[in-house]
């Protein structure tokens, strides 16, 4: 008996992704617009315990921003770390994840302290991100469709 509860619980875990490997949907070149500006973000598949991304954002003739991405695996958890504009990273922990959402937290941040990222039914990128901004919660999603890596 005792090895036939041994291979219930060894199909079972066989059958459960690892969180991170439940992102690969993210990858890819996804666009999509905020006001008159146009924002892209382009990740690259997971591979080596990572998957790295960049933002930039355009408006009119000029980038007005951009953001160095990184999901990544370590001591056993996987992060979602932000450099936007050059700046110091900041680590969002994921708390969450199937294989079409995913929500990345980190409680002590100001803005935002939560970051989901969900595909659609469309198949477009949902990304949310929430927190608190002058003593007030702020919510914001963007929608991006996937585009051609010609374009």
């Amino acid at each position: 008996m005792r090895f036939l509860t041994f291979l219930f619980a060894l199909t079972i875990s066989a059958q459960e992704k690892p969180a991170f490997e439940k992102l690969s949907w993210i990858a890819g070149n996804w666009t999509g617009k905020m006001g008159r500006a146009t924002i892209e973000e382009n990740w690259i598949a997971p591979a080596g315990g990572a998957m790295l991304g960049v933002s930039r954002t355009v408006a009119g003739p000029r980038m007005v921003a951009f953001e160095f991405l990184r999901i990544v695996q370590k001591e056993g958890e996987t992060y979602y770390i932000a450099q936007p504009n050059g700046r110091p990273q900041t680590e969002f922990k994921l708390t969450s994840a199937t294989d079409t959402k995913a929500v990345f937290e980190n409680p002590q941040h100001d803005h935002p302290k939560i970051i989901t990222c969900e595909k659609d039914d469309q198949g477009n990128l949902l990304a949310t991100i929430e927190g608190d901004e002058r003593g007030q919660h702020k919510k914001q999603q963007f929608k991006f469709e996937r585009k051609s890596a010609a374009n």
